[in-house]
């Protein structure tokens, strides 16, 4: 059955084994990452060869008004893309999903690198709508660009904590060493106390920068998914807590997820050591990579994108991946789609940027 069953005990842990040892894993392909998006329903299928799975894709529905939905495979599937026929394979068992659940699409956005031969294979199928060279940020669900620090070298081996530092540009590596000789440490935090401190710091940091901010519940779901793999660090200097993050230890793979930092001791780097230590530590479990997250451009003038980049200088800045794939079911609906989802995701923007505002308004005035 390609569909899995999600009810089936036996067949759900074989689906998990498959996916969390699979090249391209991901955490948002886990079966698990439907607790943290617990507004969405979730489906999962496979392809299965002489009696074992050859690959996966775990999807989440996404309701829409009319009976309608959207399905959304999350950096996924996870398949050999240099296997195009095992790609249509994959795409295909979804198809009753799309049916029963009225998808007007299906949208996978794979990490895969974004290559000229991949990118005129993808457009070349019929239905198949790619986002990627040209795309703007309310055309893509999730950045293209990914600032990722490979922690092993080529022979698959742990490097060392000097090797890790020559990988960064000048900068970052001196105030990695001016902020520990300064006294900044970190530790980890994994209590209620230490979560709802991180949120503090994370929401403080979304009202400064103007976005949006989850609430604490939804990093209460992603530690029930994940357990003592998902991992609160605080950076701190004497009694103060400047930095904070939420980091997950996806079997092997690092995702360095939410994080925010305090206007206080700002000259000491706590971000900068926060984010060596965090890479120093997978290096002692012998993780693959460390993922800081992406941008949708690569922007000199984004002082993120600058803060990344200063540590991904030795694996050749952005990973680039391949972008977003839209499997269109319905076409009349998806060219609503396409009208729609840029408004409403400006006006959250903008939403969200007067609401910070305002607070700023109302602190200012307070003290």
């Amino acid at each position: 059955m390609p569909v899995l069953d999600l009810t089936d005990p036996a067949a759900v842990e074989r689906y998990a084994d498959f996916v969390r040892s699979h090249p391209l894993r991901a955490v948002s392909q886990d079966l698990r990452w439907g607790i943290v998006k617990d507004d969405w329903g979730q489906e999962a299928v496979y392809v299965e060869e002489d009696g074992r799975i050859v690959a996966a894709m775990t999807l989440l529905v996404r309701r829409l008004p009319g009976r309608f939905s959207v399905l959304y495979a999350p950096r996924g599937p996870l398949v050999d893309w240099a296997d195009r026929d095992l790609v249509r394979r994959i795409l295909a068992e979804a198809e009753p999903l799309a049916r029963k659940h009225r998808a007007i699409m299906t949208k996978v956005d794979p990490e895969v690198r974004f290559s000229e031969e991949l990118d005129g294979w993808l457009r070349a199928q019929p239905g198949w709508v790619v986002k990627n060279v040209g795309a703007g940020k309310d055309d893509l669900v999730q950045p293209r660009y990914c600032m990722i620090v490979r922690l092993q070298d080529e022979a698959g081996e742990p490097l060392t904590e000097d090797e890790l530092l020559a990988k960064y540009d000048g900068k970052a590596r001196n105030r990695v060493r001016t902020g520990r000789k300064k006294g900044v440490t970190t530790e980890a935090v994994d209590t209620p106390e230490g979560l709802s401190t991180f949120h503090d710091i994370y929401t403080f940091m979304a009202r400064r920068n103007e976005i949006t901010a989850r609430g604490l519940p939804y990093f209460h779901r992603m530690r029930e998914a994940f357990g003592e793999r998902m991992r609160v660090t605080h950076a701190r200097h004497e009694d103060d807590v400047l930095a904070a993050s939420v980091t997950i230890d996806y079997w092997g793979k690092l995702y360095y997820l939410y994080a925010g930092s305090t206007d206080v001791k700002r000259n000491l780097s706590a971000n900068q050591v926060m984010n060596h230590e965090l890479m120093a530590w997978g290096l002692s479990t012998g993780a693959e990579s460390y993922d800081m997250g992406g941008v949708f451009t690569l922007d000199t003038s984004d002082g993120l994108y600058l803060f990344k980049r200063a540590f991904c200088k030795g694996d050749g800045g952005a990973t680039e991946f391949i972008g977003e794939v839209d499997i269109v079911h319905h076409k009349a609906m998806y060219a609503v789609l396409q009208r729609l989802v840029p408004r409403v995701q400006k006006a959250r923007r903008d939403l969200a940027g007067r609401v910070s505002q305002v607070r700023k308004r109302i602190a200012t005035a307070r003290s």
